[in-house]
């Protein structure tokens, strides 16, 4: 479920906004986006995969809002911690390294 989404790293990109598919941000005036919904996430970690700030915290076995602060996620190290686990850098071309040893058959 997510948990957190980060003012101090969001960069106001709104991609979580447009991936997520159960629409569970609002933007804002102040362009951050907001947690509005967050009993209709699916805890699929678009969200967090996506964001190119790593300013967003899904925590995988949550079944409902936990209150976890920004402050206690970034101390953690869990900004970023799903798509490290994929293998996802952010700045490395051609994503992960398994993914720099596969070629198409030609």
């Amino acid at each position: 479920m997510i948990e957190v989404v980060s003012a101090t790293r969001c960069i106001e990109c709104d991609i979580c906004v447009k991936i997520c598919p159960a629409g569970v941000f609002d933007t804002t005036p102040e362009r951050i986006p907001v947690i509005a919904r967050q009993d209709d996430c699916q805890t699929c970690f678009l969200c967090e995969i996506y964001c190119p700030a790593d300013a967003l915290y899904v925590h995988p076995h949550a079944e409902g809002p936990l209150g976890i602060s920004e402050e206690n996620v970034s101390e953690a190290g869990l900004f970023g911690s799903y798509a490290r686990q994929l293998g996802w850098a952010r700045g490395k071309v051609g994503g992960s390294e398994n993914a720099q040893n596969f070629r198409l058959s030609e």
